[in-house]
């Protein structure tokens, strides 16, 4: 999943989130001991120095202030006398002088985010939680400052394309992906680099902080870490939160392409029934696939000026690139919204607007997954349970994603999966379910998938939004009250209904008034 572009989209959404005045800390909060400082904290066993985290490389983000240490942990669980580790954990400090005892831990997306370096994105979303609670974050073994599994600077020589079994490309790719390992294996055994091992990580680290009992904050993959954690550990979590949810039952990957599909046949309807949207752009569905055939068979070549230095850049540009520039837009209901304008300009000669967006994914976006540790999780965890569906073949993403994983986990060393994975979590623990009404990659029938065998679970649906909401109008107000009471079923969410569709640009200056 595009991790990334979520969290800087989810800072565009809470820019005007709603904070909740300072209180009081509880009489029970813990605070730091004797041995802190303002340049150290003391949690637990753990002595923690003040640090930066995030990445400045991230136009807009910036870095936010924390405390960081590095902790040990067997790269082998099973072989704790062999290879360690060091896991890069972090702790933003809560605004109270004592703190609640119970943090925030914020898993992050992906497969392949790390914690500490996409906080800042998300910092505006957690603020209100930040009032009494410290953020704990860990970047997950393989990524970040934790061992990443990452080949080089270069995130496509990473990962296989996404060509169809039998072609030149895949046989390229598949060097590529040798070449990938063979880096990785100098410092790593990537079968070691799965979502069961890493949950075994976060306990470890709990129990070094003195065994506080947590509240878990998972955001599209990191829904999956949270499940198979509170299942593995239910005594060490207090509370729940999973924006955007991977159903444990969902093989990732598998269904992508349909719903992807879903939502831009939806996307486009609301166009073709908007008088002045329709009228500019006629048919924008049926414009994307015209524009998908013709870059099949004549991809162009084109000269622009790159978005940040302004120096002449000349790009390639084909059908992949408007699958993966329309899939990204989809994610955020602003950048969906541009769709139609952007498409129409392209079949009208003018690929600037889109070509830009490519420069932006390959440098922004691409640079941050860390696609060695993508590969260990899904190989191990969901490769074996993809197939083609026939179907699917005419989408826009039809099954090359799944081509794709195919023949990387032909080559990538595959971990262990326990026997009951995939099994659906069930929990009595109290657990809020965020969900986007136009999310392309985890739709609404997720969430509701995993409700139905919780016992004090609540789903809030965000109308109008797409792929992690946790950001958008209320949601951060609400999240904070869930977490304060631990009561889901009493919120009220009528804020919510403030949010909804966004008409689509007619030009580059918005909709119409």
């Amino acid at each position: 999943m595009t991790r990334r572009l979520l969290l800087l989209l989810v800072l565009a959404l809470v820019i005007g989130a709603q904070y909740l005045h300072r209180r009081p800390a509880h009489p029970s909060a813990g605070s730091a001991s004797a041995d802190s400082s303002p340049d150290s904290l003391r949690r637990g066993t753990l002595l923690l120095q003040r640090c930066e985290i995030g990445r400045r490389s991230i136009a807009g983000v910036g870095t936010s202030s924390a405390y960081c240490t590095r902790f040990a942990v067997p790269e082998d669980w099973n072989a704790p006398s062999g290879r360690q580790i060091a896991l890069r954990v972090a702790i933003v400090r809560s605004a109270a002088v004592r703190s609640e005892p119970d943090p925030v831990v914020f898993l992050d997306g992906g497969p392949g985010g790390a914690a500490t370096e996409d906080y800042p994105a998300i910092a505006a979303a957690l603020a209100p939680l930040r009032e009494r609670r410290d953020i704990l974050l860990v970047d997950q073994r393989g990524t970040g400052g934790s061992n990443a599994l990452a080949c080089s600077t270069d995130s496509n020589a990473e990962l296989p394309s996404l060509a169809l079994p039998g072609s030149r490309e895949v046989a390229a790719s598949l060097q590529r992906v040798r070449q990938c390992l063979a880096v990785v294996r100098t410092h790593a055994a990537p079968e070691h680099y799965t979502t069961s091992d890493a949950i075994r990580d976060l306990e470890a680290i709990r129990q070094a902080l003195a065994a506080p009992p947590l509240d878990l904050i998972g955001v599209s993959y990191g829904t999956r870490v949270a499940q198979q954690y509170a299942a593995r550990y239910p005594g060490s979590v207090r509370s729940i939160v999973l924006d955007s949810t991977v159903p444990n039952t969902l093989a990732l990957g598998s269904e992508h392409a349909r719903n992807l599909e879903r939502v831009l046949q939806s996307l486009f309807a609301r166009c073709s029934a908007d008088e002045p949207c329709r009228h500019s752009f006629g048919d924008s569905y049926a414009t994307l696939y015209r524009l998908r055939d013709e870059l099949r068979t004549r991809p162009q070549s084109l000269t622009l000026r790159d978005p940040f230095t302004y120096q002449p850049l000349h790009l390639e540009f084909g059908a992949d690139d408007l699958s993966a520039i329309v899939r990204v837009n989809a994610y955020n209901p602003i950048t969906a919204a541009l769709l139609p304008l952007t498409l129409y300009q392209a079949d009208h000669g003018n690929y600037a607007p889109l070509l830009s967006q490519k420069k932006w994914i390959s440098d922004d976006l691409g640079s941050e997954i860390t696609g060695g540790m993508e590969l260990s999780v899904v190989c191990a965890e969901d490769a074996d349970l993809l197939s083609y569906r026939p179907e699917d073949a005419t989408t826009l993403l039809g099954n090359e994603q799944i081509a794709k994983i195919q023949s990387a986990c032909s080559v990538w060393p595959r971990g262990a999966r326990p026997a009951d994975f995939h099994r659906p979590f069930a929990s009595a623990l109290p657990v809020l379910i965020l969900a986007g009404q136009y999310d392309p990659v985890t739709p609404p029938g997720y969430a509701a998938e995993v409700v139905r065998t919780l016992g004090n679970a609540r789903l809030l649906l965000a109308p109008g939004q797409g792929h992690a909401v946790i950001g958008a109008g209320c949601m951060p107000r609400l999240v904070h009250q869930f977490i304060d009471e631990l009561k889901p079923r009493a919120l009220d969410d009528r804020c919510l209904l403030q949010l909804g569709d966004i008409p689509a640009f007619i030009d580059f200056n918005g909709s119409t008034p």
